[in-house]
């Protein structure tokens, strides 16, 4: 079976917001996950990055996704 090539569509160190994207992009039916970077270079060691990773196939829609519920969210 081949596997799929899985690239990160929102980066956040803030669990809350992923979260909503998460759901965003399961609301659209676009399969994804979150995986969780230890983020060494910044200047507080203990920060953890976080990503919502998306087959390569369903980027393009992720970003869509994303960018219409970040203008939702500026505009309020």
């Amino acid at each position: 079976m081949e596997r799929s090539t899985r690239v990160s569509v929102f980066e956040s160190d803030n669990p809350s917001e992923i979260q909503l994207i998460k759901s965003k992009l399961d609301d659209a039916q676009i399969t994804n996950n979150v995986e969780n970077n230890y983020l060494t270079f910044t200047t507080t060691p203990t920060a953890t990055g976080l990503k919502v990773m998306v087959d390569l196939n369903d980027e393009k829609r992720a970003f869509e996704v994303i960018d219409a519920y970040l203008q939702q969210s500026e505009n309020q």
